[in-house]
């Protein structure tokens, strides 16, 4: 038996063929593996085909000639906003034009089955519960920390979505009246904890500094962003080090919200943390000492995602399951 996973982008999809029971060594799961570039102006039915024909040829390649009884299961991942009930994709940002696209009917028409639709956030937590930081807990939360600020619930040994697919939009939450802009609004989770929302930190602080006559190496970068201000922060630049502790401690409050909310066991956090958690760690445990319910911040760790840049790959096998 084997699983098959979609993980759809609005740069590239990627179709991914899995064993279907789960190895004890997670990176045992993949078996084989096809990409293309999405190239969203070509439309979503032709996109749809070459995922269709990739997968026809992906299974194909390693003998299944009968995915409706030697699948367990078809995993879809894929960027909200999107309905995992009807099994429709409602024009995502990145795929503009996926307007009420019935994915789950055409997949099952053409392979047997139905898969599993999830945004890439809950897919995500998915698969950094089955295979990664937060395997063998019952309530974890998954924070993506990337590009957007976004999270996956697992509660209670089950995924989370909430009555419409929108549990988890923490980037959302408001947690200074000023600030940068992130998903909509000033001050929020996503302004001050994202890819961009460290960007325009930087950028309003880099102004100030100007101002002020502050010195920086930061002056000297041709373009601004969260991997060149954690590089200059490592290397001692006290401006960097200023817009990353304040990036830490908003962090920190946003840890402190979730803890007192879903008294989670763990909190995974992925991409830009996980490759800089030493910029962040001691400036949030402080944090979440203070501002957490205590009861609740002991039995809670927070822990880089384990996956890596394979964790699209494992996000749509894991929603075969």
């Amino acid at each position: 038996m084997y699983a098959l996973g979609f993980d759809i982008g609005g740069t590239k999809c990627a179709v991914i063929l899995g064993r279907g029971e789960m190895p004890e060594n997670h990176g045992d799961l993949i078996i084989d593996k096809t990409a293309f570039p999405t190239r969203v102006e070509r439309g979503w039915q032709a996109i749809i085909d070459e995922m269709i024909a990739s997968a026809d040829a992906l299974l194909s390649r390693n003998g299944i000639t009968d995915p409706k009884n030697e699948l367990v299961g078809i995993g879809i991942s894929c960027g909200g906003p999107l309905d995992s009930k009807k099994g429709t994709i409602n024009c995502p940002p990145n795929l503009p034009d996926w307007d009420n696209v019935p994915i789950c009917d055409i997949f099952r028409e053409h392979f047997g089955l139905r898969p599993n639709l999830q945004n890439d956030a809950n897919a995500c937590a998915v698969a950094e519960w089955k295979f990664g930081s937060g395997k063998g807990t019952d309530n974890m939360v998954f924070l993506t920390f990337g590009t957007g600020m976004g999270a996956g619930l697992i509660l209670d040994g089950k995924l989370y979505s909430g009555t419409n697919d929108m549990a988890g939009e923490v980037g959302h939450i408001r947690l200074a009246d000023k600030g940068p802009e992130g998903y909509g609004k000033e001050g929020s989770f996503e302004g001050f904890c994202s890819g961009g929302g460290i960007k325009r930190l930087g950028e309003m602080m880099l102004r100030e500094a100007r101002a002020e006559g502050t010195e920086s190496v930061l002056f000297s970068e041709k373009e601004i962003s969260a991997k060149t201000i954690a590089l200059a922060a490592r290397n001692g630049d006290n401006l960097s080090k200023k817009i990353y502790n304040i990036c830490a401690e908003k962090l920190g409050m946003g840890l402190s919200i979730l803890i007192d909310i879903l008294n989670p066991e763990a909190i995974v956090i992925g991409s830009i943390y996980s490759r800089s958690s030493d910029l962040f760690d001691g400036i949030i445990n402080n944090v979440i000492n203070k501002e957490a319910l205590s009861h609740s911040g002991q039995v809670c760790r927070i822990l880089p995602a384990a996956l890596g840049d394979s964790i699209g790959d494992f996000a749509a096998l894991g929603l075969a399951f």
